[in-house]
């Protein structure tokens, strides 16, 4: 069985930066499970787009085996924190697309209040 490779269109990268400049200041990291053969080049993906709208960003590092709970996309947010405005906003823009992004809260205590992380996780639809 052929597996698909995990990719934004260039479309959808341009949309996700219109959305996500409203949300100037925002800090994120992101991390990829290093078991999901597209991790690192989807986590690219975002990581291109955080830096296209100048969000404050953490270095792109695989997930801790231990905390990679989530198939697909994951936003992590700080323990008994709401999630940050910029985290709902790409959470809502990437649905537009059938992209669906899981909610996490990081019980290690490794998310500061107000920033959020990304995990790019194993694709489920490819198992």
């Amino acid at each position: 069985m052929a597996v698909a490779t995990r990719k934004l269109t260039m479309h959808q990268k341009a949309v996700l930066i219109q959305v996500l400049r409203a949300f100037p200041e925002q800090r994120v990291g992101v991390e990829y499970c290093a078991s999901a053969g597209d991790g690192l080049a989807y986590a690219q993906d975002f990581l291109t787009i955080f830096k296209a709208v100048g969000w404050e960003l953490e270095d792109v590092e695989p997930a801790k085996q231990a905390t990679s709970q989530a198939a697909g996309l994951a936003i992590i947010v700080s323990k008994d924190q709401r999630m940050p405005p910029g985290a709902e906003a790409l959470r809502d823009a990437l649905r537009i697309y059938g992209i669906e992004v899981e909610a996490i809260e990081d019980a290690g205590g490794r998310v500061a209040a107000g920033a959020f992380a990304l995990r790019v996780g194993s694709d489920a639809s490819v198992e």
